[in-house]
């Protein structure tokens, strides 16, 4: 029987089929409870397709990335390698990264107003960006589906975010199995439990802007707005928290113990506030401004449903 102390502090000497057992039970854990690497982009990834499958897609996609990176976190892990992250502090640096990224994802989605996208084509974009978007409302230029290539960059980057749940798998798990050959299937498990949290949230969140009964291209504006704002404003919040922790190292070693053993949720920390500032904050501020926007302008003018959708339903 595996229970919760075994499942976060797990013993030497366990065999391969319950070590991918409790790796996949914390990757449930990680993807079920608050994180700053997978909810906030999740919810802005999610939001942003407009659908409960879009989301359900999104948080698959994203959840891929992450998989990935994690099965190759392991490796080094068993190998001895990954021990750079016992010496040094990468959250800053990953949060920059992380913040540039979902800047350029959320401008993209906005039609390039913001920002103009030079790469965008090498992360699934098109010719979207025109010298009239420059010069009108976000709500006047065309609005972008979000881009799966970037949610799987996304959660690639993401999963270089190290937290107590990459430390059990890494450096308690991942050296405890047979060999070389079964290194990468705990970081797999990991991802995978990961992915399921993760696909039930994308449809969780994406049903959110339904509940409104909107019509179709109403929407599909207020998810792609609400999805490309968060991920632009969000993503200038995670650069500047992650220059922050650059500049000042102690300040990612401070948090507020809750007295829960679960992590993610036995303290408030960096990761509370990011988490809380990216969803709670500029997720809701976006709802807010598009919800206002959308009783001055005819959302079908500026959004367009994905072929296969049908015409969207009059305003």
């Amino acid at each position: 029987m595996v229970d919760l102390t075994t499942i976060l502090n797990p013993p030497q000497g366990l065999g391969l089929s319950t070590i991918l057992l409790i790796s996949f039970i914390l990757g449930l854990l990680h993807g079920a409870t608050p994180d700053e690497h997978t909810w906030p982009i999740t919810f802005s990834y999610s939001i942003g397709s407009y659908s409960t499958k879009g989301g359900m897609k999104a948080g698959f996609t994203f959840s891929a990335g992450f998989t990935a990176q994690r099965a190759l976190l392991t490796t080094l892990g068993f190998l001895g390698l990954a021990t750079i992250y016992k010496e040094y502090n990468l959250d800053g640096p990953v949060y920059i990264v992380v913040g540039v990224v979902m800047v350029f994802a959320g401008a993209y989605i906005l039609g390039g107003k913001e920002l103009h996208l030079p790469f965008d084509r090498l992360l699934h974009g098109a010719g979207h960006h025109t010298s009239a978007a420059e010069r009108i409302p976000p709500h006047q230029a065309h609005l972008q589906d979000p881009s799966l290539p970037m949610a799987a960059a996304h959660g690639l980057i993401a999963g270089f975010g190290f937290g107590a749940y990459a430390t059990i798998i890494t450096f308690v798990l991942a050296p405890e199995v047979p060999g070389l050959i079964y290194a990468p299937l705990v970081g797999v498990c990991f991802g995978l439990g990961t992915m399921a949290m993760q696909v039930i949230f994308g449809a969780v969140f994406a049903s959110f802007a339904r509940r409104r009964k909107l019509s179709e291209s109403d929407v599909c504006y207020l998810g792609r707005t609400t999805g490309g704002r968060t991920l632009y404003y969000g993503g200038m919040l995670f650069a500047a928290v992650g220059l922050f922790i650059l500049l000042f190292p102690a300040v990612s070693d401070f948090a507020v113990s809750t007295g829960n053993p679960i992590p993610n949720l036995d303290s408030i920390g960096v990761a509370t506030v990011l988490v809380l500032g990216v969803v709670g904050g500029v997720g809701i501020w976006a709802m807010t401004k598009g919800i206002r926007e959308l009783r001055r302008i005819d959302s079908g003018a500026y959004c367009h449903p994905p072929l296969g959708s049908g015409p969207p339903a009059p305003p």
